[in-house]
């Protein structure tokens, strides 16, 4: 993305959950979808494991991943997916949804990892077995359908 204001590059400033100029410090905020997901105009090299689209670099409260504009999934790092589920649920104050529980035939399908294109290892999530994710110990990354992050976060542990 090239800066409205002097046309320069615009880049996702470290740590937060907007893009910023190189050269006149201008700042660019997108407008978060219904999760809260801010998409960069940043393209990631890696598609969509499910619909084959390219992914795109995104924020969540300030959590860097990368999100599908099509079917939205997300494909979130490991090493940030509990502290991202943390910042939400302490977000969302007391709110608790009782889930229903996730299909066992949700582990049956398999994709594959965005990045290094190996079957990617489908399983509940620890937090109430309300949700099926999938992901790649080898790269260290997640991936959720859309909606399967909130479903987590309002999941009571």
């Amino acid at each position: 993305m090239n800066c409205p204001s002097c046309g320069a590059p615009m880049h996702l400033a470290a740590g937060s959950d907007y893009m910023q100029c190189e050269y006149c410090k201008n700042i660019h905020i997108a407008d978060p979808d219904d999760e809260g997901v801010r998409l960069t105009e940043e393209p990631s090299p890696l598609s969509c494991p499910i619909c084959s689209e390219p992914l795109w670099n995104a924020t969540l409260t300030g959590v860097r991943l990368q999100s599908c504009r099509k079917c939205r999934g997300m494909l979130i790092p490991m090493g940030t997916f509990l502290d991202l589920i943390e910042q939400l649920r302490s977000k969302q104050g007391d709110a608790v949804a009782t889930p229903k529980r996730a299909s066992p035939d949700e582990l049956r399908r398999t994709i594959n990892c965005p990045q290094c294109h190996r079957p990617m290892d489908a399983h509940f999530y620890l937090g109430g077995g309300s949700v099926v994710i999938d992901g790649c110990d080898t790269c260290c990354l997640n991936w959720l359908d859309h909606g399967e992050l909130m479903r987590i976060v309002r999941a009571p542990d």
